[in-house]
């Protein structure tokens, strides 16, 4: 049942595109090269909350975890609320965008997000194991493909619904963001600010900038500036959850991806193989 009977409904509402995904799937690095892309068309200052509040010329895009984050945020009176949830009169006309990423690489970087980054985090949390917490009964992988099936089972008919897998923009990411700006409506890509975005959004960049604290937000800048782990670009690497979990941990979480709906064409799950 979607609706929200918060006082954040209104942030999650009135906006011209919407891009929802599983937190750790690339959304920061999407959004940096979004809003560098209208900041240069529209000759301002880049800013990561531009494409938030939709000034003149750029499109107002909700951002938002949806689902996930009612299962997995706040708390009985919040999920009461659906505190989270988009609501549906919002999502009606509104292109909607699937940002996917294999869900093996988003937990290991929910895992890194939740015990180096987030202060809110219970102690039982950080303190877990990465092998405990990936069969945790709410912040496990279990949870994330569930969550990615539903919003494909919910959405998934819809002309105006497009899935992009990280894994694809990571592999070519010029053809990867002009598909993403014709999904979210932008009509005739500018190729005279398309460029300076893709350099700007660059990974290796975008780690130099938060080094630095050249974004100016809390979202992109590190929790200890000593360790590389608590940084919020961190890797960006497609596989990287082979590095992290045990032999066992692999095979748990591919018998847990195979329930995964084709559409995302993540073959390799079953198997811990790619694609």
């Amino acid at each position: 049942m979607r609706w929200n009977l918060s006082s954040r409904a209104r942030e999650l509402s009135g906006g011209d595109a919407i891009l929802i995904s599983i937190p750790k799937s690339g959304r920061t690095w999407v959004r940096t090269f979004l809003n560098a892309y209208f900041s240069y068309k529209v000759g301002r200052q880049f800013s990561l909350d531009l494409t938030d509040r939709g000034d003149a010329g750029v499109p107002r895009i909700i951002y938002s975890h949806d689902r996930f984050e009612h299962r997995t945020k706040g708390n009985a009176w919040d999920r009461l609320r659906r505190k989270y949830l988009i609501p549906r009169r919002a999502l009606r006309k509104r292109p909607i965008v699937l940002l996917a990423r294999d869900p093996r690489d988003t937990f290991v970087s929910y895992f890194v997000q939740l015990t180096r980054r987030n202060p809110a985090t219970p102690n039982e949390i950080k303190e877990m194991p990465i092998d405990a917490l990936l069969r945790h009964p709410r912040f496990g992988i279990a949870v994330m493909v569930e969550v990615m099936n539903s919003w494909i089972t919910e959405f998934g008919d819809r002309p105006d619904f497009t899935i992009v897998r990280y894994e694809d923009l990571r592999a070519e990411p010029a053809r990867l963001f002009h598909e993403f700006l014709r999904a979210i409506g932008e009509k005739e890509v500018d190729d005279a600010v398309f460029g300076p975005a893709i350099d700007f959004s660059d990974f290796r960049n975008m780690q130099k900038l938060e080094a630095v604290g050249g974004f100016g937000s809390k979202i992109l800048q590190p929790a200890d500036r000593e360790d590389p782990e608590s940084f919020k670009v961190r890797q960006g690497k497609v596989g990287s959850f082979r590095e992290y979990l045990s032999a066992e941990s692999q095979s748990y979480a591919g018998q847990v991806c195979a329930a995964l709906d084709p559409r995302f064409r993540y073959k390799g799950a079953a198997t811990g193989g790619r694609d």
